[in-house]
């Protein structure tokens, strides 16, 4: 589709008639987990058969092959409609379909893409206990037995893990050399025998990540991406994808969202309220730079050019304007915000203020830490020293 503004316009207009008319309007009231599952699948299913659910994959898959202005147009508009997030199948279409996409063999391209596509989930086996901002330090063990490698140890603050048919998972396959010499990455079945997932009950009710426990859990060689101690850089595409694509979507949801904040303001009767002007004005300026962030990012690795850091910078902009944007939220939504729903999954439009705050705070974590990618950006993309050198103290 072309990128000039009338057929942006048509774009925006189609998309708005077809949401009012398939939006479901209770998806909010879901009181299980397992109707917060079902209500997820069919929302999928139904953008899949829209073309609204993979703009950013490539032309060949349903209704991919977008540019960026329709991603944009088309993430703003399913905020705007306060249409659920994809919460379920969100490793499913951005992380698992990049690293599929950038480093998977044809054959595995073949197997799981399409499956995807079709409601297959997937969840990231990367963090450990003693292994989050620290991925290199990854004890996870996979041993190689004939066809198959046996794995042995735990991952942690796995999203919804206890949801997934799939998980990209990263494991040590030898213990020489450089710690990330020694890693190698796997696409594990989740009902394979030795496989035990525990969901972590969450401050604000919420069940969204879960430990995965493995014990003797056999993976075919078949299912390694890349070879063997190539892991290291085939996480980096996953990665890519949690810092830099996936915030795009998000950063356009918020700028979508942003009239859940105006409404607010109206509702409270502070539209006259200076400070409370300053602050909203502030707030939309913070979004539009991430938005810009991601923009830019996307174009230059579209154009094969993605320097170390830039994921970084995207990801710390929309940490710190989302964590803002829920506060704000809290202050004006006053006594009624601060009561949380049973099931609140979601950071943009849970539809619960307070929840919507607290959850911001993973942001500053999932996807490695705020001071994590402040040295990523400080060593690697400025070149400043890892230690000050030759400091003097009077």
């Amino acid at each position: 589709m072309s990128e000039q503004p009338e057929a942006l316009a048509t774009l925006r207009g189609t998309l708005r008639a077809w949401l009012a008319a398939h939006r479901p309007a209770d998806w909010r009231d879901a009181a299980t987990h397992e109707q917060f599952v079902a209500s997820q699948r069919s929302w999928f299913a139904q953008l899949v058969g829209a073309g609204y659910a993979i703009p950013h994959w490539p032309a060949q898959w349903p209704g991919g092959g977008r540019s960026l202005a329709e991603q944009k147009v088309i993430y703003e508009e399913l905020a705007r409609a306060d249409a659920p997030r994809l919460l379920l199948s969100f490793v499913s279409t951005y992380h698992a379909f990049a690293t599929l996409h950038e480093c998977a063999n044809d054959d595995q391209k073949a197997r799981y893409l399409p499956g995807i596509l079709e409601g297959e989930t997937w969840c990231q086996g990367f963090s450990e206990p003693g292994a989050g901002s620290d991925l290199a330090a990854v004890r996870c063990r996979a041993e190689r037995k004939g066809d198959v490698y046996v794995i042995n140890g735990q991952k942690v603050w796995s999203t919804m893990a206890q949801y997934a048919d799939r998980c990209l998972l990263l494991a040590r396959t030898s213990t020489e050399g450089a710690k990330q010499a020694g890693l190698t990455y796997f696409l594990m079945d989740m009902k394979a025998p030795g496989v035990t997932v525990r969901p972590i009950h969450q401050i604000q009710g919420d069940e969204e990540f879960a430990e995965i426990f493995l014990d003797n859990v056999e993976i075919p060689v078949s299912e390694r991406v890349g070879e063997e101690g190539q892991g290291w850089a085939v996480a980096q595409a996953t990665l890519s994808s949690e810092r830099g694509l996936t915030l795009m979507e998000l950063g356009y949801r918020m700028r979508g969202a942003l009239s859940r904040i105006a409404a607010l303001i109206r509702d409270s009767g502070r539209a006259d309220d200076a400070g409370v002007l300053r602050d909203f004005g502030a707030l939309t300026g913070q979004v539009d730079a991430v938005c810009a962030l991601a923009d830019q990012f996307l174009e230059n690795r579209m154009k094969g050019v993605e320097r170390v850091g830039d994921a970084s910078i995207v990801k710390n902009a929309y940490s710190r304007s989302l964590r803002a944007w829920s506060a704000l939220g809290v202050r004006l939504g006053g006594i009624e915000a601060q009561t949380i729903a049973p099931i609140t999954y979601g950071d943009l439009n849970s539809g619960n203020w307070m929840a919507d705050f607290m959850n911001s705070y993973a942001w500053t974590i999932a996807g490695g830490s705020e001071e994590v990618q402040r040295n990523i950006i400080a060593e690697r993309m400025l070149g400043m020293p890892r230690e000050p050198k030759n400091w003097v103290v009077a």
